[in-house]
């Protein structure tokens, strides 16, 4: 790969596929975007529009869009995997006899396998055996970063000198990028905030205030720091942006899918109607189970997760999980 102009597969045409193509085409960069749909892909090569996702954001002429595979991944020095986690595996296993033996790979993925439970990083290099890869992740609204607005997110990668060729691919004056050699806690911070922001935004439905937020963010990354933490992670990595920082911005923002869900479900309604009326993929409804079954397996105590546990699955009402949640026992703060 150049640090100057590469030919980049963007694989996936959701509004965080395209922002980021968007990013580095602005960048200098030949970028192509995979989407599943061939009359989509049409239409957005026509009017240089995503209507579905970022309606009123124009997208560079020069980004070409389709649904073929091997014209997606023809020549690309750099695949970003895009694609929702519920269909991360069956979207990507067709372009392993397609994607070039050279193209290096970043998941910009948040959230686990929903059959292994694995990281996506874990996930593309079993598909794509034998190529560097790096995750992706941090406080960032495919909207704010389409519209060019400042964000600052974390490129994680094994190979330290990989992670920096990234960093300078994806660097503008809009979009800085720090480095870190922790990829797991750096997916598993970007899998497990969407969890916590379910909870805010039921906690908001039912008209609390700014402490209840404050305390559920807190406790809410104590859960998830102690539980990556006893998977792999390092616990610094949780108070940094792909930790803290995203968890502040899912748990607060109107653009937040998990902060809508959880409000809805405050209002009373249920999890399957909610995500059947959705657009897009709320990650942390898919993966509430899995980091609910990481944290038992690992012993683990995670109770504002298995409260979102409770409401998802129609076991409680929000009212119910509040009261369970302020009424456990009594114990130190520093105590699990």
């Amino acid at each position: 790969m150049s640090d100057t102009r590469n030919t980049i597969a963007v694989l996936g045409d959701g509004g965080w596929g395209t922002a980021l193509a968007i990013l580095l085409a602005q960048n200098g960069h030949d970028v192509r975007v995979w989407g599943p749909f061939p009359e989509y892909a049409e239409k957005l090569n026509r009017e240089h529009f995503n209507p579905l996702y970022l309606p009123d954001v124009k997208i560079p002429d020069s980004i070409r869009f389709t649904a073929d595979r091997a014209e997606a991944a023809a020549g690309a020095d750099l695949a970003v995997l895009a694609v929702p986690t519920k269909f991360f595996r069956s979207a990507l296993e067709p372009f392993a006899p397609v994607m070039p033996e050279s193209c290096a790979l970043l998941s910009v993925s948040k959230g686990l396998d929903p059959v292994m439970r694995c990281r996506m990083t874990e996930v593309a290099a079993g598909i794509f055996p034998g190529r560097p890869v790096a995750a992706l992740s941090g406080p960032s609204h495919a909207e704010e970063v389409a519209r060019g607005m400042p964000t600052a997110v974390v490129i994680a990668g094994r190979d330290a000198g990989y992670a920096r060729k990234l960093q300078r691919i994806f660097m503008s004056p809009r979009f800085r990028i720090y480095t870190s050699d922790d990829v797991a806690g750096v997916e598993y911070g970007g899998a497990f905030k969407n969890v916590i922001a379910i909870a805010v935004g039921a906690a908001d439905a039912l008209g609390f205030g700014n402490n209840t937020r404050a305390a559920l963010i807190t406790r809410g990354l104590a859960e998830i720091t102690r539980l990556g933490c006893k998977l792999g992670a390092r616990p610094e990595t949780f108070a940094g942006l792909s930790g803290m920082g995203d968890l502040i911005v899912t748990c607060t923002s109107r653009l937040s899918r998990n902060y809508n869900v959880g409000e809805r479900l405050g209002r009373g309604e249920s999890a399957e109607s909610i995500v059947g009326g959705m657009k897009q993929v709320a990650e942390g409804v898919s993966n509430c189970g899995l980091v609910r079954g990481l944290a038992i397996e690992a012993e683990i105590s995670a109770p504002i997760i298995e409260e979102v546990f409770s409401l998802i699955r129609g076991l409680k009402k929000p009212l119910q999980a509040v009261r369970d949640l302020m009424t456990r026992d009594a114990r130190p703060e520093s105590d699990s």
